[in-house]
């Protein structure tokens, strides 16, 4: 029986894969025996045996061409496309100009949308058609205070995989991977430190954040034979959600009811 995790002789664009998540994913799709073309702004240091890189802003649409033209240079079809490219800097809403608000929509919702286009072109040429994964958010799906460009524009992707699967359909899938608070080498950083880490952990069901892996281990079965009828779908890696937060207020108030008085 084969393995349908084995992409030996698969062609796959992992756009932002030179670091952090994206490597993650291009990393494990090298490990399972497919050819990854991956792109950023600048050029990092190094990258695995396997991965082939084209400087490229995926925001730019021509750029946008050479990648593809290297995939199938390199690979010889575009199987299985990632747009993994994104993220923002905090921001308040209030004050944040419209030329940043601008290019947070047109790196986390347009850049993808036009990758996808083009390597959709290639897909629906090809006798075993393609995947499309975009790498959304959980930012898509509540309210994101101090990022609310960027929770938009990830809202924005998630409705937008779902068109697109039903407009590509058959030929090629498309599905969106919406994670949470994710452990990358800048959380610390991001969350204050260790115990920072810790405490943000403590309001995950599952008590951990998620990690690289788990998103690359996701993004690996939909792009796989076993994901062969779903499309149009969104998992969610959110560990069991945020707590909702009106139980810890009534906790507070039990507590505080069960003392009495000062």
């Amino acid at each position: 029986m084969s393995d349908p995790l084995d992409y030996t002789g698969k062609s796959v664009i992992v756009t932002g894969g030179s670091r952090g998540i994206g490597l993650r994913i291009a990393e494990s799709f090298v490990a399972r025996g497919a050819a990854v073309t991956t792109c950023s702004r600048t050029p990092p240091e190094s990258l695995p045996a396997g991965v082939h890189f084209v400087a490229a802003d995926v925001r730019e649409p021509e750029q946008i061409e050479a990648v593809v033209r290297a995939a199938l240079e390199t690979g010889g079809a575009v199987d299985v496309l990632v747009n993994n490219a994104g993220g923002s800097p905090p921001a308040d809403a209030a004050t944040a100009s419209p030329r940043f608000h601008e290019s947070i929509i047109r790196l986390n919702l347009l850049a993808p949308f036009h990758v996808a286009q083009q390597a959709n072109v290639v897909m629906q040429a090809q006798a075993g058609g393609g995947v499309i994964v975009n790498i959304a958010s959980v930012s898509g799906l509540r309210p994101s205070p101090g990022s609310a460009a960027y929770g938009a524009a990830k809202a924005g992707l998630i409705n937008l995989t779902q068109s697109l699967a039903q407009e590509w359909a058959p030929k090629v899938r498309v599905n969106c991977v919406s994670a949470g608070p994710v452990r990358t080498s800048d959380t610390e950083l991001h969350y204050g430190g260790a115990d920072g880490v810790a405490a943000v952990s403590q309001t995950i069901p599952l008590a951990r954040m998620c990690e690289p892996d788990d998103i690359a281990d996701a993004v690996l079965y939909l792009a796989s034979p076993l994901a062969r009828f779903v499309t149009g779908a969104n998992l969610v890696l959110d560990g069991g959600g945020d707590r909702p937060a009106f139980l810890a207020a009534v906790r507070s108030a039990d507590e505080a009811g069960e003392r009495g008085p000062d």
